[in-house]
């Protein structure tokens, strides 16, 4: 299935390259054959793309967008496709419908459940409560080894939905912070922003998670969802790659508590070939979090081979310590063979302690090892006196000694978070 889309270099590359057969046709005949050419015959199937929006609770109008020349530009993320008549972004999951930038995903996740908070993986956050989690299809971004690809490489009318899509979830143990659950579903897979509180509250979750696939492209869906659960004394989470533009930021981020950023790498080619984007657009968002005085967590995904090298990893943390502070909770997380990386080895846990002290020796004060159940990096140390704060055991809190207020009993060392 072809995605019907255009970037901007690809528009100006193809608008040059017809500019002669234009010329030659007549100006009329040539742009009535070049918009056909644009719209293309291969078209995905148009479940959500079709119905008006009163038909279809799943779609509405997108925020973030312009008219353009044959079409409409998005102005969400840093691709800014260019889309004409029924065209979809690379996200997959925005389509010009109408002249007018649809959203396709509004209230209609394809993944929902109750986390361990440490999961996602958030450290700084209440550690040991239970989130709500939730995703829509899509991605604006293609990694080679996401973990996450049935979803976030899915268009919204292939994604899986075998998984239940609940209203109500009720909580009937939890153990080693893993919560079992009764779902009781709605089947036709929509979830409004009111109803995602109601059932995070009512499963005694203290906050809701952005997460699983990218939040950025079901946008207005994160915004309402996470407007409503402020509101109601919930926290939010959000779990993204950072390929936002700056003004969608600048408006979603005062919503969060805390916005986990998965830094892929640390190099421009790595970025290219296995993620699909640029890094200094990923760079530019976290610049303008510590601006916004977002709190932030940074993980970092190691992959042997694509991004574990010794000198880019000691850079990135570098780069982090001067441009986000010492306090930043950096991770560095194992990696699994999945997608199309099912050729590489999981990562060495050599690997991801070098990584740690290259992180310390950098100057981060909180720097920690993620999949590695029971490793020490899993735990947070006050950074004066050294002692452990809050003892982790893969998911499961086996002790927390930082005070309500966010302090090491020891000495009085602020520890940043959240953590009553």
């Amino acid at each position: 299935m072809a995605d019907i889309l255009l970037t901007r270099r690809q528009l100006l590359g193809r608008a040059i390259g017809a500019a002669s057969g234009l010329a030659a046709a007549g100006a009329a005949a040539g742009a009535a054959g070049w918009a056909a050419w644009l719209v293309r015959k291969r078209r995905p199937p148009r479940t959500f793309g079709d119905p008006a929006p009163p038909a279809n609770p799943h779609v509405r109008e997108a925020a973030y967008w312009k008219t353009a020349c044959l079409g409409v530009q998005c102005e969400l993320c840093p691709f800014q496709c260019f889309l004409p008549e029924g065209g979809r972004g690379l996200c997959r999951v925005r389509m010009n419908t109408g002249g007018r930038l649809m959203t396709l995903v509004h209230s209609h996740p394809v993944s929902v459940h109750i986390d361990p908070i440490e999961k996602k993986p958030v450290f700084h956050l209440l550690p040991g409560s239970l989130i709500y989690s939730l995703a829509a299809a899509g991605c604006n971004l293609r990694c080679s080894f996401c973990q996450n690809w049935e979803i976030s490489q899915a268009f919204p009318e292939e994604a899986d939905r075998k998984a239940v899509i609940p209203r109500e979830l009720r909580i009937l143990s939890v153990y080693g912070g893993m919560a079992q659950a009764r779902v009781v579903s709605d089947e036709a897979g929509t979830l409004p922003p009111e109803e995602v509180v109601k059932a995070a509250r009512a499963t005694h979750c203290k906050s809701i998670a952005y997460t699983y696939s990218e939040p950025v492209v079901f946008y207005e869906y994160v915004r309402d969802v996470a407007a409503l659960a402020k509101k109601a004394g919930l926290r939010n989470v959000m779990v993204t790659a950072g390929y936002i533009n700056p003004k969608p930021l600048a408006e979603l981020a005062p919503l969060f508590d805390v916005i986990k950023v998965d830094l892929k790498g640390f190099d421009e080619g790595f970025y290219r070939r296995m993620v699909g984007g640029e890094l200094r657009f990923v760079l530019r968002t976290l610049v303008e979090l510590r601006r916004l005085k977002a709190f932030c967590e940074v993980v970092n995904l190691v992959v042997p081979t694509l991004n574990d090298d010794p000198a880019q990893i000691k850079e990135m943390c570098a780069w982090v310590a001067a441009n986000m502070g010492a306090d930043t909770p950096v991770f560095f997380s194992r990696f699994h063979p999945q997608y199309k990386a099912q050729n590489i080895p999981p990562t060495p846990v050599e690997t991801l302690t070098l990584a740690r002290d290259l992180g310390m020796k950098a100057g981060l004060r909180y720097v920690y090892v993620g999949n590695v159940p029971g490793h020490p990096g899993e735990n947070t140390y006050c950074p004066k006196c050294k002692a452990v704060m809050v003892r982790r055991q893969g998911y499961a809190i086996l002790e927390n000694r930082i005070s309500p207020g966010g302090r090491c009993p020891n000495d009085g060392t602020r520890i940043p978070g959240i953590w009553g």
